[in-house]
This record gives structure tokens, C-alpha cells and sequence, in this order.
């Protein structure tokens, strides 16, 4: 059986994978890195929905990396493809003459969709925050984060968008179909900068990781000062493994920003001496006292490893035209 491709995802083909893949709505939502509302309005709207080129590429991918049961039941539930024109006579326009996509999980100003990569990030505000293991006071200019790590996803797009040189343990250039959600691993500190600039942003300060995990207040964790090792992906919880970048809700940061402990360390743009960076948040392979966001590690910037992600920032000035 041939891969199958689609010209132009609209609610139909979308909900069509969904069950192909026999998916709730939560899961595929999850999967896709999309809000659950936004899945069903997708798929409430039909042939008249198309979504953004961001989630076209998502669903590309979700669509590629699927074994051949989920693309033949694909298949079989789309059936013949409405032609284009009838496409483009059910599509529905606001004034700006783009077809209507709110998928944008935004209700407020704290939070951006980035145009490029697609990621969801949010504004931690200017002002000082309690650094280091001593709480030293530091004063940091407004930035945006990213909610979530990059995920397998997220770099599947780059690496199609630029050429890049997949991770080593993609089969085929691409990432384990059941990981699309999951952080990207066996990145260099290079690799992981290579994705920022194509995204028009930077990897984060070690000052900024470190507040966007732990807010203002001086807390230990992301969640407080409470000793929780359940609320993260440490070893003490024995999965061994990465897990998807949504997983952990009940211990994201006072930004709601997640996996600010354990799944993966995550590579920043501060040099520790030359030829190395710093590393935050631990890992799943990682002891719950390793996952203080305030701890110190660094590794040469040509090391990878099966623990290591990363995460982008940006500032909070920059507007998109």
C-alpha cells in the first residue's frame, strides 16, 4: 500500500484520522500539541474548517508516521476527495480574506501562538525573581517561553522544513509514531540552537529557565516547596522513559509552564566555561534530587543523549507582521 498524502486537511480528513488512529479527542488533541476545543471545532465545522499551515504540517506528520492498519482505515472512512473548487465554495472567510481558524488556544494577552514553529509559549513578566540555591535577587526583562518542550513533532517539521539531520534513533528520517508527543532527544546544545534561529528565537537563559520554573517567590519546584516526586518523570517512578510533554499538569510552574522538572534536561544558551552549556530540569533518568531547578549541570555542546531536550524563548518586545 502506498503512503497516502493529503493535499489540504479540512475537519473531515481530521476526524477521520482521529478514529482511524481510535483516538479520543483528549489523546489526539494531546498528540497534535492542540487544544481539545480546538479539535472539535475542526471537526464540528467539516469541509469548511482548514487549518493553519502549522497544524497542516502536524497532521502531515501524524499521518506519515502512522502504521499501515491506520492509513488503510483512513483511507476507507475518507473515501473520494471533495474537488478543490467545492473546497474553496464551503470555505468560510472573516474580513481578512484567510479562511477562519481559531486555533489558537489564547484568551488573553499572556499567552502567543508562534507563527513559525507553531509553538504555544507564555510571557513571564519583567521583574526580579529569587535565583539560585541562595535565593539571590535578579532582575529579568519581560521574555515568552515555550509551555512545552520541543517535541518529536515540533522538530519532524524543522527537519522537513530545512533539511536538518534527523536524531539517531528516527527510523527513516522520521520519529517513533507513538512519541509524536513526547520531547525530542539526542540533540546537541548545536542542534538545539540550529532549530531557535530557524524559528526566529533563542534557547533560554539558565536565569531564564530558572524563573519560568519557579516563578518569583522563591519556591524549591515548580508546584512549591513540597517534596512531590509523583508530579514529574524522575526515576523514582521507575517509567524509564520519556513521556508526553502534557502528562505532568499537576506540577507545572506558577507560568503553567510544564516539565520544568524531570522527562529531560534541556539545554540554554548560557556558557558555563568554553565549549560547554548549561543544562535545567533533570530527567527521567535523573534522581528526585537532582530536579531542583536551582542546581547547577552543564555538558559539552557536542554531547546527545537519550535525556536531553530542549525548549526556546523569546523576547517579549518582538511583533509578528
Amino acid at each position: 500500500m502506498a503512503t497516502i498524502t493529503v493535499q489540504r486537511w479540512t475537519g473531515r480528513e481530521i476526524r477521520a484520522l482521529r478514529e482511524a488512529k481510535r483516538m479520543s479527542i483528549r489523546e489526539f488533541a494531546g498528540h497534535l500539541g492542540v487544544s481539545e476545543r480546538m479539535i472539535s471545532k475542526w471537526e464540528a465545522g467539516g469541509e469548511a474548517i482548514i487549518p493553519r499551515p502549522v497544524n497542516q504540517s502536524a497532521l502531515d506528520t501524524s499521518l506519515a508516521a502512522s502504521s499501515m492498519d491506520v492509513q488503510a482505515r483512513f483511507a476507507d472512512t475518507v473515501g473520494p476527495a471533495p474537488t478543490p473548487q467545492a473546497q474553496e465554495t464551503n470555505m468560510t472567510h472573516p474580513a481578512n480574506g484567510q479562511p477562519q481558524d481559531d486555533d489558537i488556544p489564547v484568551g488573553d494577552e499572556h499567552h502567543i501562538r508562534h507563527p513559525v514553529d507553531g509553538k504555544l509559549m507564555t510571557l513571564v513578566d519583567a521583574g526580579i525573581y529569587f535565583a539560585g540555591p541562595d535565593n539571590e535577587p535578579v532582575y529579568l526583562p519581560a521574555f515568552y517561553i515555550d509551555v512545552y518542550p520541543t517535541t518529536n513533532a515540533d522538530y519532524a517539521r524543522y527537519i522537513a522544513a530545512t533539511g536538518a539531520t534527523p536524531p539517531q534513533h528516527w527510523e527513516d528520517g522520521k520519529p517513533p509514531a507513538d512519541q509524536l508527543d513526547h520531547p525530542v532527544v539526542f540533540v546537541t546544545w548545536h542542534d538545539a540552537n540550529a532549530y531557535a534561529q530557524w524559528a526566529g528565537k533563542s534557547l533560554p537563559t539558565s536565569q531564564q529557565w530558572e524563573k519560568a520554573a519557579r516563578g518569583t517567590r522563591g519556591d524549591i519546584y515548580p508546584w512549591g516547596s513540597q517534596r512531590t516526586p509523583a508530579k514529574c518523570n524522575c526515576r523514582e517512578n521507575g517509567i524509564r522513559s520519556t513521556t508526553p510533554v502534557d502528562r505532568y499538569a499537576s506540577g507545572v510552574s506558577p507560568y503553567g509552564v510544564y516539565d520544568m522538572c524531570g522527562n529531560t534536561w534541556e539545554w540554554c544558551a548560557t556558557e558555563s566555561t568554553t565549549g560547554r552549556r548549561t543544562l535545567k530540569g533533570s530527567a527521567f533518568t535523573s534522581p528526585f534530587l537532582r530536579c531542583t531547578p536551582s542546581l547547577f549541570n552543564d555538558a559539552s555542546v557536542d554531547m546527545y543523549d537519550d535525556d536531553t531536550g530542549f525548549r526556546t524563548t523569546m523576547h517579549a518586545d518582538v511583533r509578528f507582521i
